[in-house]
């Protein structure tokens, strides 16, 4: 079960995962692995560009159970192995044509923390305003995310046997 936090402009997810942090670092990081369980539940993704790496790019398209493309990019700020990953996102020129009622970029603090023989990661979406902030929530950021880590979950556990 997830956990999430509000603040003005903040928004902090949290769910604890019965596996190794070095395992879950490699699910969570490397392209291959990522386009397998990446996206809410019926989303399946494609991962285009993925350098994990100060200044590298993660570009990305989710793909909607009736085919439509949700395209996304992220450029990565800070990279420490195994321990956090600070990075920009923001969606695809692409799929803001025409919505103009999409939040700006935001920037996403993921860390991963072992508790225990469990590996704790935290997502901290830092949005430019309030306003932005209410704009992901109204979209469903929060159930968006908790269904991605209910996939991660089961991705992790196939991994795991």
């Amino acid at each position: 079960m997830a956990t999430a936090a509000r603040s003005e402009t903040n928004l902090t997810i949290t769910r604890e995962f019965e596996a190794p942090r070095d395992l879950v670092w490699q699910a969570w990081t490397e392209k291959d692995h990522i386009a397998k369980w990446f996206g809410p539940e019926g989303f399946s993704t494609r991962v285009d560009k993925q350098e994990l790496k100060s200044g590298g790019r993660f570009d990305y398209v989710m793909i909607g159970p009736d085919g439509k493309e949700y395209p996304g990019t992220s450029v990565y700020k800070e990279v420490s192995p195994k321990d956090r990953i600070v990075a920009t996102d923001d969606f695809g020129d692409e799929f803001k044509s025409g919505n103009q009622d999409l939040p700006g970029a935001m920037v996403v603090t993921t860390t991963f923390e072992e508790v225990g023989g469990k590996t704790k990661v935290t997502i901290s979406i830092e949005h430019a305003s309030a306003e932005d902030k209410k704009k992901h929530e109204d979209m469903g950021v929060v159930a968006g995310w908790g269904s991605t880590l209910d996939k991660f979950e089961r991705y992790l556990a196939a991994l795991a046997k």
